[in-house]
This record gives structure tokens, sequence and C-alpha cells, in this order.
């Protein structure tokens, strides 16, 4: 089980560094976000959803909910459904709020 982990952690790293150099220009990495990247994220969006939960007595004293939530499923939804397929270049943290006032102007 210890040598799974470990493979995964190596396997993770190596292909996020590949794709965060990704071109939108190469249809190589279409397929390769098709098979890691959007699974990765749709993982990441169930692990931050449970996340959230164990948060939430801790956010809502604090009232911090909003940007909580947004920064543990918001931005892996963002990254998995809206972004292109096989665009990496454009993938930063980008909070919600910052996006509303973005679309506002």
């Amino acid at each position: 089980m210890r040598k799974m982990l470990i493979l995964f952690v190596i396997c993770f790293l190596l292909f996020n560094s590949t794709l965060a150099f990704a071109d939108n220009k190469d249809p190589f990495f279409i397929p390769v976000d098709v098979a890691l990247a959007r699974p990765l994220g749709l993982a990441s969006i169930v692990i931050g959803g449970a996340i959230l939960i164990v948060c939430l007595p801790f956010a809502l004293p604090s009232g911090s909910v909003k940007t909580t939530a947004d920064a543990l499923v918001g931005g892996p939804f963002r990254f998995t459904f809206r972004r292109p397929l096989g665009s990496f270049s454009d993938v930063t943290y980008t909070p919600a709020a910052e996006l509303e006032k973005k679309t506002k102007e």
C-alpha cells in the first residue's frame, strides 16, 4: 500500500509539472487533460467538499464560509469544468469575488 501511495505521488507530481507548461496549440494535451487532469480535478472537488464539511464549524462563526467553499470546491470546479480542453496556460486561482468584479466592470 505504501509503495502505491509513493508511486501515485510521484506520478501526480510528474504529470502536474508537465501539464503546467502545456501550450494551447498542442493537440497532445487534450487526451492527457481528459485522462489525467479532469479526473484529478473531479477528485479534488470531492476531497475539497469533504474538507469543507470538516471546516464548517470553524468557518461559520468567522463568516468565511463563502471564501472557504470557493477555495476548496469552487477553484477545483472551475479547473475541471470551465477550462477549455488541453488549456493549462490560464490555470490560476482567482477567487469567485474577483471574477464577479471583473464581469461587472
